[in-house]
């Protein structure tokens, strides 16, 4: 019979390094957390700047249904309601005036605080003027942040 000795550190004595030690998980899950945290930050800047974007789009495309509508009746509608048509003597300009996206900017710490869109004509019951008021969270193209009008003579700050 044949007797076998077994060495010390022979093959018996491997260890099984099949895995992740404590330490290295932890240093991934503090890397996706980082990753995820700028994401974040990122996307909500986008998000920001494309409400400020619409806003603009929609004042501008309001602006324009007001010109039609004055070419047409001669004056300017003394209201307009959001959600509303902009319309005359059966002619739909805009079908709908838009809302403000949500969620909607914050101007309380201006001078003339508005968060929506507000619509303001000349006097009399045909206005020959008109004001809208809207704010931007950030500066858009040209357009600085803050409360802004647009009127028939154009977009002011």
């Amino acid at each position: 019979m044949r007797q076998t000795c077994k060495r010390e550190g022979g093959d018996n004595m491997k260890k099984n390094n099949k895995g992740f030690t404590l330490i290295e998980l932890l240093v991934v899950i503090v890397i996706i957390g980082v990753l995820a945290t700028l994401a974040t930050v990122a996307l909500s800047s986008a998000r920001e700047k494309a409400r400020d974007a619409r806003r603009v789009s929609d004042v501008k495309q309001i602006m324009t249904a007001l010109e039609l509508y004055y070419s047409d009746a001669g004056s300017y509608p003394t209201t307009i309601a959001t959600n509303s048509p902009i319309a005359y003597s059966g002619v739909t300009y805009m079908a709908k005036v838009p809302g403000n996206p949500t969620p909607t900017t914050d101007c309380a710490t201006s001078a003339n605080a508005v968060d929506y869109y507000r619509y303001i004509t000349g006097s009399g019951s045909a206005p020959a003027t008109y004001t809208l008021t809207y704010c931007l969270k950030g500066s858009t193209g040209q357009i600085a942040a803050g409360v802004n009008t647009a009127s028939q003579s154009g977009i002011t700050q």
